[in-house]
Parts: C-alpha cells; structure tokens; sequence
C-alpha cells in the first residue's frame, strides 16, 4: 500500500501554541482538496482506503488531506484539557485551509469531524479565496442523542495499555461493533495507527489519543447539548455548498429523524444509509467508498 506523507501546521492557543499534523496523499500542490476528517477517539490514517481510492478515481489532480485533531495521533497535546472543543477544532482547521492554498475544499467528516465541517461551511464567508463546496457528514447531524453521548462517555479517556497490536485490535473491537462487519485484517490495519509505543524497555502499547480529549465531554450536561445544538441548526441552515448525509441504519447517535429533518431544511442534503452498521460507517467498505467518490468526484 502507497504511504502518505506526514506535514504539520502550526496553530495558535492560550498558551504556547500547538502543532496539528495532517496526512497528505496523491499531487502535493492540487489546487482541489479533499479534507477528511475522524471521530472523537480516531485519527487521520481512518481514511486511508478512501484517499486512496479517491485519488485513483479522480480525473483531475487532486490532493486528500487527512488531519489528526489536536490531542490524537502525531499532533501535540493541549496543554488545558477544557480546549478540547469544537471552537478550537475549528479554528485549528481554517489555519490548516490557509496553508494548503487550496482553491476547492470538499470535506468528509465522520462524527466529530462532521461537527467541525459544519462549523465552517456554515461560516464558509470567512474563506472568501476558498470554494467550501461539498460536505460529507458521516454518521453526525445538528442533534445527538443524547444517550448515544452517554454511551461514548463510558469509554472514551481511559488510558489503557497492552502488550500487543493484536490485543489492542481485540480490545477496540470490542467498543466498536457498532462499526459493522469487518475481516480480521481489515480491522487490524484500523487498529495499527491508533496505538503509540509505550517509552519504557518492556515495550507495550497505548492507544494514541490524550485521555483528557473525554473532559469536556464528561462535563457536557442536557441544557448544554441543547443549547450546542440550536447553534449546530443555525450553522446548517446557512450551508450553500452541497451537502451529503452517510446514516448507519442502526445508529444511537444519528436519530432518522434529524437525518429527515437534515434533508427538509438548509442545504437539504441527500442521504445514502448502509445497512447492518451503527455508529459510523468506517468509509473502508466498497458500498460506501462507492457513495463517496461519486458525491465528491461528480
């Protein structure tokens, strides 16, 4: 498999600033992008299969940049865990967007990527030598659920550690069913790049994010969701770019309701649901790289 090349860019915060790294495939100065971007506890290398198969599709050159959110993967830790928000997602994402000089972005967002291409196609007016055109919200809307938030906060931030990659495969699994069906190997390789090598002489791995990303979720209460929530809408609504709705048919995050509602009002998106898969749809699966590159390379 052909590897990416790993890039950082530099992003401002409270204190000393912060480093995101991001993941680059396929013509290092396309002036079209593909911005893919994980969930709460992934990273960027969850798009491999996709970038991959993007850039083989294209007809056109073109670049798929896949960040790792601040606090996972090879980018810097916050120093205060209460900046994990999407406030500082965001913004960490419109330095990355100057810097690319692009002058098409598309943006695939699984769950809280999702969240953060809302955000910013919903403000796309602060981009003016940009063209924020089509927006990719997998598995994610304006309203969570607010048991599925829940669930999420059971497991997310414990610092766990183990002997092997295949272990840690076998322990993700097991909070990721909800992903759907997967070979052996197909899951091994989505488990290769969520571990970092443990600094002591017996070895051993820990999974690759700071545990202090689960904070600001833990902290969340009902009243807090809602009113995050009727911000979300307004950001939704004022979407002029085409808009793309990925639904695992058994997801707990992503109601059918929201999903119906997201196609009724703002960008009226379409939607594409896969069955026998909850939340979210890991984008590997023929079925939905398929749904993908039509969307983005139409």
């Amino acid at each position: 498999m052909a590897e990416p090349t790993l890039h950082f860019v530099r992003c401002p915060d409270a204190t000393h600033g912060h480093r995101m790294a991001y993941w680059q495939w396929g013509v290092a100065d396309a002036p079209n992008v593909v911005v893919c971007v994980h969930g709460l506890t992934r990273q960027g290398r969850d798009f491999d299969v996709l970038a991959q198969a993007l850039i083989a599709a294209s007809p056109t050159p073109l670049r798929v940049v896949c960040p790792d959110v601040a606090g996972r993967g090879q980018s810097d830790w916050l120093t205060d865990s209460q900046d994990y928000t999407i406030t500082t997602y965001a913004r960490d994402m419109a330095f990355l967007l100057a810097a690319l000089h692009a002058t098409t972005v598309d943006w695939v967002g699984t769950s809280l990527g999702g969240l953060v291409g809302i955000a910013l196609f919903g403000q796309a007016a602060m981009f003016p030598d940009i063209q924020l055109r089509r927006l990719v919200l997998n598995d994610v809307g304006p309203t969570l659920e607010w048991s599925s938030l829940q669930r999420i906060g059971n497991y997310v931030g414990k610092d766990m550690a183990f002997d092997s990659l295949q272990q840690a495969a076998d322990a993700l699994w097991e909070i990721s069913r909800s992903f759907g069906p997967h070979t052996p190997q197909q899951w091994l390789d989505l488990s290769r790049h969520m571990l970092r090598r443990e600094p002591n002489p017996q070895g051993g791995v820990r999974l690759h994010y700071d545990p202090a990303i689960a904070d600001t979720l833990r902290s969340l209460t009902p009243e807090a969701s809602v009113a995050g929530e009727a911000a979300l809408w307004a950001l939704y609504d004022a979407i002029t770019g085409a808009v793309l709705v990925l639904r695992g048919a058994e997801s707990d995050l992503l109601s059918p309701h929201t999903a119906q509602q997201m196609g009724a009002r703002g960008p009226r998106a379409a939607m594409v649901e896969f069955a026998g898969v909850g939340h979210a749809p890991t984008l590997t699966m023929p079925d939905q790289v398929a749904a993908l590159t039509t969307f983005l390379l139409q």
